[in-house]
């Protein structure tokens, strides 16, 4: 069987999984939100952190309970990190540094997980089960809740109330991140993912020394890591090393993981507006551009450029060969292209046009499908963008799920579109421009400024992936990046949160003749443009110096 053949039987039944699990799981979402009965277990949390589950949140309120919970939860995990020398568990490890410990709380709890440590030989069991696999869990909650109150500012009309963050944020982690990641583990200890809390162990020569490994909870923190769109890895290999992904078949149940909640949110969404067909549209979208990417991937990195790729059947420096050249441009597409930031090769080895996509992937706002909650808001976003440019064109204001988007909510909007973006050329243009940051760069020329472009573009839009030629464990780049990830999560949660809250307080807008039909195959169409217009518009000219100057030039 040829690579290119395989790689497109792997495409299609990743596609059959998701369809599969697209309706049971987007309508169990959709009754999770919108059911008034709280479970036992559920009780006892809300009595342990003194939060009423029944009491209606306004948009402030809800924003409060979202940075308060989070801030506890980075010092917390700074703390955490801080003390480990003196925790059980540590394996040997001494204390993290603090600017690298910032960095970490900040990528773990705005849902980045952005590494810049070796795991296997930093973090002991305590760290790494009762830190960062718990933010794992939590900060895909909150992205979910935040997305579920936008859609209840859609869904309800003359209120401003837009659920409880503590309620959300609870049922989100024990009724749905919970189940599916324990299911996702027992399969991964099934296809020879590790699980244990075993120290550190000798297993023979290398390169003239001894190779030590450690064990841990493996299987538990990857099954979260992609079912939450995290993305830390356990080893500093991610999903290429072969105790959190042994198998081809568990690298496309991984793929599977980190985009079955994303994709099913949007059910959720059409359900919880009483219109699927809204639902459906945001979907084709999404998935338009999804499969999109994966076919300019997989051309660019099967070209046959030479001998040596005819003879590898592709570009296969960087990747698994267990994997193959199919599996990994997936891979590469989804994790970035959502925000999971897990990877299974070495983006930086990709081509050159290849890298470029993968950058592309982060700077759309990852939202096809987009993070758990994260994706779906963000997508959200662009709908009332899209809803605004077709107003200007026919000279009608416009209208989106019954309720009128005016100045306010496209101000709202707007902010939220150009808060990453800044966030992403500012630090970029500042570290090209200092003498030290630029220290950490392997490569020069196109490929050099690449690594600083995708550093930054994955911290500020939460995916955590890296092109790894880049070494970040400094103190610029971790005070730097952990300041783009708490600044890209949290900014335009309060845009989201305050457009949600406008939305919910305006009476609905009865259909007209006029009225553009959101859920038509012209409106998707109409989207998708809007999304490449805009990401084009604005990161073009930093593209164009990096991953298309490479890509052009080999």
């Amino acid at each position: 069987m040829s690579p290119v053949l395989a790689g497109v039987l792997q495409l299609l039944a990743l596609i059959a999984a998701l369809a599969l699990a697209y309706v049971p799981l987007g309508d169990y979402m959709a009754k999770v939100y919108s059911s008034d009965r709280h479970w036992r277990v559920e009780k006892w949390i809300y009595k342990g952190i003194g939060a009423n589950p029944n009491t209606e949140m306004r948009w402030p309120a809800y924003l409060r309970g979202v940075l308060a919970f989070s801030a506890v939860g980075v010092l917390f995990l700074y703390l955490l990190q801080r003390l480990q020398g003196h925790l059980p568990g540590s394996l040997g490890f001494a204390a993290i540094d603090p600017d690298q410990a910032f960095n970490t709380a900040a990528s773990f709890v705005s849902n980045t997980n952005w590494q810049s440590y070796y795991g296997e030989q930093a973090m002991g069991h305590v760290v790494q089960t009762g830190g960062l696999a718990v933010q794992n869990f939590v900060s895909a909650a909150v992205g979910i809740a935040v997305a579920v109150a936008l859609v209840r500012g859609f869904a309800r009309s003359r209120t401003g109330e837009l659920g409880n963050f503590w309620a959300d944020l609870v049922r989100g982690t024990v009724r749905i991140l919970l189940p599916l990641s324990v299911v996702a583990a027992i399969v991964l200890v099934a296809c020879g993912a590790i699980q244990n809390f075993s120290g550190i162990h000798s297993v023979g020569q290398f390169m003239g020394g001894t190779q030590q490994w450690n064990g841990g909870a493996v299987a538990s923190q990857e099954a979260i890591k992609e079912v939450g769109t995290n993305g830390g890895g356990y080893f500093n290999a991610n999903s290429a090393h072969p105790f959190e992904n042994p198998t081809p078949f568990s690298n496309l149940f991984e793929i599977f993981l980190l985009l079955v909640v994303p994709f099913a949110l949007t059910r959720t969404f059409g359900r919880m507006v009483g219109s699927l067909k809204q639902g459906y549209a945001i979907l084709a979208t999404m998935a338009t551009i999804w499969l999109g990417f994966i076919a300019l991937m997989m051309w660019t990195e099967f070209a046959h450029h030479g001998p040596a790729f005819q003879m590898a059947g592709g570009a296969m420096e960087g990747k698994e060969t267990r994997i193959g050249v199919g599996a990994s441009s997936i891979f590469a597409v989804s994790t970035t292209l959502t925000s999971t930031g897990a990877v299974d090769s070495f983006h930086s080895s990709f081509t050159g046009l290849g890298g470029g996509i993968t950058i592309l992937g982060m700077q759309l706002g990852e939202i096809a499908p987009g993070g758990t909650g994260s994706g779906l808001y963000g997508m959200l976003i662009m709908a009332i963008i899209a809803v605004f440019i077709a107003g200007l064109m026919v000279g009608r204001t416009p209208e989106y799920l019954g309720k009128k988007i005016g100045t306010r909510e496209i101000k709202f909007a707007a902010c939220y579109i150009l808060i990453t973006p800044a966030l992403v050329l500012v630090f970029t243009a500042a570290a090209m421009a200092l003498p030290t940051p630029g220290h950490s760069m392997t490569n020069s020329g196109a490929h050099g400024f690449s690594e600083i472009l995708y550093a930054y573009t994955s911290g500020a839009n939460n995916n955590g992936s890296a092109f790894a030629g880049l070494n970040a464990d400094t103190q610029w780049f971790n005070s730097t990046i952990g300041i783009a990830m708490l600044l890209g999560r949290f900014l335009p949660m309060v845009f989201v949160l305050a457009l949600a809250g406008s939305l919910a307080e305006q009476r609905p807008v009865p259909e007209t003749a006029g009225t553009l039909r959101t859920n038509k195959p012209l409106f998707v169409g109409l989207l998708v443009g809007a999304i490449l217009i805009i990401t084009g518009l604005t990161y073009f000219p930093a593209l164009a110096l990096g991953p298309l100057a490479e890509g052009l030039a080999s």
